[in-house]
C-alpha cells in the first residue's frame, strides 16, 4: 500500500513521514497532503480525512462556484424537473418539494417555500415556469443572505483563539490547515494547536501543515489531555506576539454526553486565560451527511456554543441542500464553505454564488 506514496521530486513540497506503528487510517491522515499519482486509487471516504494537496505554483485557475457544485444531486435533478416539465402546474410544485426534500433541504424549509410558491401561483404571478424557478432562486438566497457572514479577526483580541470542532472525518484538521494559510496571506501571524490528542494521525497531520505553511504548531504526547495541549498552546501564542491561535479538538461523537463534556472544559480552562476565549467557535460538518448535519449542530451549539460553521465537502458528492436546511433551523453564520481538495477551496460563503452554483438562472441554462 505505502508504494502508492512516494517521494515529492519537488523539493518545496516535501510530503510527510507516516507514524512508526500507525494505522491504516492514521495512515491516511497523516499522509493526508501527499498527492497520489494519477493512477493510484483515492483513499476510501469512510468517515475519514479526504486527501488534500496544498496547490503548487502553476495550479490552474481554480474553478467556479458554478462548475464546483454542477454534479451536486440538487443541480441535476432540479433541472432534469425543468426540462421533462416546462409547464406551470401543481404537479411540478409536487415534484420541486419532493426534489427539495430528497436534496436534504429540509421538510420545514421545503413546504415553506414551496408553499409560497403556490399562493403565488394561485394570484398568476407567474407567467410560466421559468418564472417560478427565477422566483425559487429569490428565496433561496433571501433564505442564506442572512447567514452569509464572513469570519473577522478582532485585533482588540491578541491572540484571537479560534476553536474547531466537529465529529471524525469531517475535515477538522485539514480545514484548519486552509484556513492557516489563508489568514497567513492576509499578513496574521498564526500559531496551532494540536487538541485532538486522541487521534496520533490528526496531531501529525497537523504538523504537516504546519511546516508547509511556516506556522508553529503545538503538541503533546499521545492521549495527553486537550484542555492542557490547549492553554499551552495559548500561553505560547501569547509569548511569541501571533495573532490567531486555532486549536484542532477531538471528533467527539455528538451522541457521547461525556465527550461533550471534556469540550466544555477546553472551554472553562482557556477562560482562565482569557475570559472572552474562545473568540469563535467554528463547527465543521460535512455537506454530505444530510440531516445528521442538523442533529451535531444542535449538540455542539449546547455544549460549546458554536458561533460560526464551516459546511465541508460541497462538491459533486454532496446533495446540496443541507446549507438551506441549517439557515432555517439555526441562523448560524456559515464563515466558509470547502468546493474542492486544496486550500483554494476553502471559500467565504456567497449565498447568492452558492445558489447560482446549484440552480440553472433559467429554463435551458447550461452550465
Amino acid at each position: 500500500m505505502l508504494k502508492f506514496w512516494k517521494k515529492s521530486e519537488k523539493p518545496e513540497v516535501p510530503p510527510a513521514d507516516p507514524p512508526a506503528k500507525a494505522s491504516k487510517g492514521e495512515l491516511e491522515g497523516s499522509l493526508l497532503n501527499s498527492p497520489l499519482p494519477p493512477s493510484a486509487p483515492s483513499p476510501a471516504r469512510g468517515g475519514r480525512e479526504k486527501q488534500i494537496n496544498l496547490p503548487s505554483a502553476g495550479e490552474a485557475k481554480k474553478k467556479t462556484w458554478r462548475e464546483r457544485l454542477a454534479g451536486s444531486v440538487l443541480n441535476r435533478d432540479i433541472r432534469d424537473l425543468f426540462a421533462r416539465h416546462p409547464r406551470l402546474d401543481e404537479s411540478l410544485l409536487d415534484d420541486l418539494e419532493t426534489i427539495l426534500i430528497g436534496a436534504d433541504v429540509g421538510v420545514t424549509a421545503s413546504t415553506e417555500l414551496i408553499e409560497d410558491l403556490r399562493a403565488r401561483m394561485a394570484k398568476r404571478e407567474f407567467a410560466d415556469a421559468g418564472e417560478l424557478l427565477g422566483a425559487l432562486r429569490e428565496r433561496l438566497v433571501a433564505l442564506l443572505a442572512p447567514v452569509a457572514q464572513p469570519l473577522r479577526i478582532d485585533t482588540a483580541h491578541k491572540p484571537f483563539v479560534i476553536l474547531m470542532v466537529g465529529v471524525n472525518g469531517v475535515g477538522k484538521t485539514t480545514t484548519i490547515g486552509k484556513l492557516a494559510r489563508r489568514l497567513q496571506d492576509q499578513g496574521l501571524g498564526v500559531v496551532l494547536a494540536a487538541g485532538d490528542t486522541f487521534r496520533a494521525a490528526a496531531v501529525e497531520q497537523l504538523k504537516t501543515w504546519g511546516e508547509r505553511n511556516g506556522v508553529a504548531v503545538i503538541a503533546q504526547g499521545s492521549g495527553a489531555d486537550s484542555a492542557s495541549v490547549i492553554f499551552d498552546a495559548l500561553q505560547s501564542t501569547r509569548s511569541k506576539g501571533a495573532d490567531v491561535l486555532i486549536a484542532d479538538t477531538a471528533g467527539r461523537l455528538h451522541t457521547q454526553g461525556g465527550l461533550m463534556d471534556e469540550l466544555s472544559k477546553v472551554r472553562r480552562v482557556l477562560g482562565k486565560l482569557d475570559a472572552q476565549a474562545p473568540h469563535e467557535v467554528l463547527l465543521a460538518i460535512d455537506g454530505t451527511t444530510g440531516q445528521n448535519a442538523i442533529n451535531q449542530t444542535r449538540q455542539f451549539r449546547q455544549a460549546i456554543g458554536v458561533t460560526g460553521l464551516v459546511v465541508t465537502k460541497l462538491d459533486g458528492t454532496a446533495k446540496g441542500g443541507v446549507v438551506f436546511a441549517l439557515a432555517r433551523e439555526f441562523g448560524l453564520p456559515i464563515r466558509f464553505v470547502g468546493l474542492g481538495e486544496t486550500a483554494e477551496d476553502l471559500r467565504e460563503f456567497d449565498a447568492q454564488a452558492f445558489v447560482d452554483g446549484l440552480l440553472p438562472s433559467s429554463l435551458g441554462a447550461t452550465q
